[in-house]
């Protein structure tokens, strides 16, 4: 792997969290994510299914967790399944984990072949009588592609119809909303490499440069380091196409006068990191532009001082509305007499800032989590204001993450450079 050896005292608590959720005599199952083919006999990218990497640490196709607290056999209350080598695996592939090294991975002792699971779990499921199955409920999910626990669910209640089904995800949502010491040790080292690109390509960015030449730089950045990009695509979106949320083409090149926001951030040993900056392509911003930044940037110091314990989403998220309101006002895009006859569904405001401010964070970018939950320590959410002037071709979006504490919020990205007049002088001093 490129990143360091994880404690498997993580994966060994986060079994022994969940496992303590099941209903008595419950067994539940996980799988990997599939290898996602491409044309002919190309392949894409082997990503890990996060809830399987949460519990096991493993981080290879065709893996298979059983957790059986109940289970009469203390020897299979946990099981893992990996893909064996063979002679043509090692030619062509390389090494996959021995049972031997998937147990120091994980911490799980009881280690079998994937070839073997049909034949193990028989034995196992006939003493359960819950199946926990694991099913992908983000509510911003589309799944069109039918996954590898799909099709294990539907062979299971085949083979299987009596037993009772249930569901993993709820738990799930539950533990990894609240982040460990561990994980907030990899999330920051996230945030350090991401700082360590913004700065590599506040150096780099000039009139004429193109935007796919400053997603490079900073894919460079990561990859020297041992980590990647987050998983999103990057946006590097100049000029008007700063306006574009979730603009990602990258190939246009950047001009004299244009602002430039980007929206990337590095990801390390599967856990992200979400960062925004908007910074002036010529290394001065205007000052129409400096006035829409710097009402982006209140904006997003009052909505992270709002992040506390106790608040909720759709409170924060009215709060932050009239703050950004209130912006607006005096930037003269909008009026009181707009506000007075609003759509209160859809305030004025939304016309230059519509989405969302805050979403989780972890091992996802839009990590799992309750919306209705209220805000508790150790959850971790990204802060990221914008305002969006098409007619103006200025696009601001600031974005940071910020972990909550019974003490505050604290931001994990507080050394990252974001005061205007700061990005200016780092741009002409060339850093």
């Amino acid at each position: 792997m490129r990143y360091d050896t994880i404690p498997n005292s993580l994966f060994i608590e986060n079994r022994k969290r969940f496992a303590a959720k099941l209903k008595p005599k419950s067994i539940a199952i996980f799988n990997a994510n599939d290898v996602q083919p491409t044309n002919a006999d190309g392949t894409m990218k082997f990503r890990q299914n996060n809830d399987l990497f949460y519990l096991s640490g493993v981080d290879q196709e065709e893996t298979i967790l059983i957790v059986f607290p109940d289970c009469p056999d203390p020897d299979h209350r946990e099981v893992l399944f990996v893909r064996e080598t063979n002679d043509h695996i090692a030619v062509w592939e390389g090494e996959k984990l021995s049972k031997s090294q998937a147990t120091t991975v994980s911490g799980v002792k009881k280690v079998y072949w994937t070839h073997q699971f049909n034949q193990i779990f028989f034995g196992l499921i006939v003493e359960a009588e819950n199946v926990y199955v694991n099913t992908n409920e983000h509510v911003r999910a589309v799944v069109e592609v039918e996954t590898r626990d799909s099709r294990f669910i539907n062979w299971c209640r085949k083979m299987y119809p009596a037993h009772n089904y249930m569901r993993s995800a709820p738990i799930m949502h539950e533990l990894r909303a609240i982040k460990s010491k561990i994980e907030l040790q990899l999330m920051q080292h996230a945030c350090d490499l991401t700082e360590q690109g913004f700065r590599r390509v506040l150096g780099f960015v000039k009139p004429g440069v193109w935007e796919y030449q400053v997603e490079a730089e900073l894919g460079h950045e990561f990859t020297m380091s041992g980590g990647s990009f987050a998983g999103y695509e990057p946006i590097i979106a100049s000029g008007k196409n700063s306006c574009v949320l979730h603009y990602n083409i990258n190939d246009k090149q950047c001009k004299d006068g244009d602002v430039l926001l980007m929206d990337f951030a590095a990801g390390y040993a599967n856990y992200q990191s979400d960062l925004t900056r908007t910074i002036p392509v010529n290394g001065k911003f205007t000052k129409r532009q400096k006035a829409v930044y710097n009402a982006v940037l209140r904006v997003m110091r009052f909505a992270m001082s709002r992040l506390v314990v106790g608040n909720t989403i759709q409170q924060y998220h009215r709060e932050v509305g009239e703050a950004m309101q209130e912006e607006l006002l005096k930037l003269k895009l909008i009026t009181k007499t707009q506000i007075k006859n609003q759509d209160p569904a859809w305030p004025a405001y939304k016309k230059y800032f519509m989405h969302g401010t805050s979403h989780y964070l972890g091992l996802d970018v839009h990590d799992v989590g309750s919306r209705y939950r209220k805000f508790t320590e150790g959850m971790v959410f990204t802060c990221e204001p914008g305002i969006y002037i098409p007619d103006e071709a200025i696009g601001v979006r600031l974005e940071n993450d910020i972990l909550i504490t019974k003490k505050g919020p604290v931001d994990l990205m507080k050394n990252i450079p974001i005061e205007a007049d700061e990005i200016e002088a780092l741009m002409k001093a060339g850093k």
